[in-house]
């Protein structure tokens, strides 16, 4: 008698094909759900595995326009990124794929859900208060949490042992035993000999950038179009994109090609562990670096300011905790589009072996810049005199500083 149906996020992986044929062990039936984000997945396979080890049905979800128009072109408006230099390509695959999954459960009368993830990770608490947000009532079956489950295989060679034992084909090796999650915006691998900071990544590591000392010698030069903030148009050797999931497909090939969006960091993770990851983030570091550079053009001061010091921090932080499908989410995320309403214009790269250089930038509707004005040339604007009356009350609280200094005996030092 079956306990009930279960929907498995299922990559086909080492993780999730074990936990499959140990939900199946306890006595569940399970459907096997897999999220198409754009990763380079031989889904076929997958669904032959998953069917082979004993899933009743196997489920793939084309999520990959959504994620381009929904999560991806919106980080970007927002310029997303965590501890300086992670574009978040993990967190923002999380909400998407939740939501699908999730709707693949009530469509089948799942009344769990199940997923591969440690628990060490940040990918648990996505994906789970994903689920109670979507299906307040849904039960979370997490392997990795269960006494039963990780003491039976207390590491990845218990894993690669197990799927020997039982015929079970997995890509990891004892060779390579780093784990990789991939999606159309980056790919990630940890773990394994990954997990010594001072480890320098074997070369045969990197699946997708081409190693920037192998990149091509002549630039790609390329042009992006944005229209409040979302890129509406690239433009390379003759070449023309509009659509979203295309553009963010040939920006991710000639990014890729040219040796762009490789990093290796160690970072912070929600559950208050270090971990080191490296990522290869070639689709978003162009098109952040591009609307960056717009946004210099065309967005006002005080609105930048104020986004760059409130939005876009807060956005990332709830992205990378898990926290998209919450009230200070749904709160932040309003707060993006109206900080764009300005931000359109074109902005022209070249992508040359790892860096991404801007050769230049133009509006032809916004005017906050205005080459006359700012000239050293010209005397236009505003007189030269009225900087001594700005200066002069930009003054008064510092002249008090140094005062308030001086009176208590104490030096201003560097």
């Amino acid at each position: 008698m079956s306990k009930g149906k279960v929907c498995l996020a299922y990559s086909g992986g080492l993780d999730t094909s074990i936990i499959l044929a140990w939900l199946l062990e306890q006595g569940y039936e399970v459907i096997a759900f897999l999220a198409n984000v754009g990763q380079e997945e031989d889904f076929k396979a997958a669904e032959e595995k998953a069917l082979k080890i004993g899933a009743t049905k196997f489920i793939s979800v084309d999520c990959r326009e959504e994620f381009v128009k929904d999560i991806l072109f919106p980080a970007v408006q927002v310029n997303a990124v965590y501890e300086d230099v992670y574009l978040l390509g993990t967190s923002l695959a999380r909400p998407v794929i939740a939501k699908a999954q999730i709707q693949v459960a009530e469509q089948e009368g799942c009344f769990a859900v199940s997923h591969g993830c440690t628990g060490k990770g940040n990918d648990q608490i996505r994906f789970e208060l994903g689920f109670y947000a979507l299906k307040p009532d849904v039960k979370v079956i997490a392997p990795w949490r269960l006494p039963e489950f990780f003491e039976r295989f207390a590491g990845r060679k218990d894993l690669l042992d197990y799927a020997a034992e039982k015929g079970i084909p997995v890509a990891q090796t004892k060779a390579k035993p780093w784990s990789t999650d991939e999606n159309q915006a980056h790919i990630s691998y940890e773990a394994g000999i990954l997990e010594d900071p001072n480890t320098t990544p074997p070369k045969d590591m990197w699946k997708l950038i081409v190693d920037p000392l192998d990149a091509p010698d002549k630039p790609q030069e390329l042009q992006l179009d944005f229209e409040k903030g979302l890129p509406v148009k690239l433009t390379y050797n003759n070449k023309t994109v509009t659509a979203p999931l295309d553009i963010f497909l040939e920006v991710s090939a000639l990014a890729r090609a040219n040796g762009v969006g490789r990093i290796d960091i160690v970072e912070d993770r929600y559950i208050n562990l270090k971990s080191r990851g490296c990522y290869e983030q070639a689709p978003l570091t162009v098109l952040r670096r591009a609307h960056v550079d717009l946004e210099g053009l065309v967005l006002d001061k005080e609105v930048r300011q104020l986004r760059d010091s409130f939005v876009t921090p807060n956005y990332s932080r709830l992205l990378y905790n898990g926290s998209y499908f919450t009230p200070e989410c749904e709160y932040i995320r309003s707060m993006i589009a109206p900080s764009q309403e300005h931000v359109n214009g074109s902005v022209r790269l070249s992508l040359y072996k790892g860096n991404v250089f801007v050769l230049g930038r133009y509006s032809n509707t916004e005017k906050l810049y205005d080459a006359t004005e700012s000239s050293m040339d010209e005397l236009t604007g505003f007189e030269p005199t009225d900087t001594t009356g700005f200066i002069a009350i930009q003054a008064i609280r510092v002249k008090k500083y140094g005062e308030a200094k001086k009176a208590a005996g104490e030096k201003l030092t560097l």
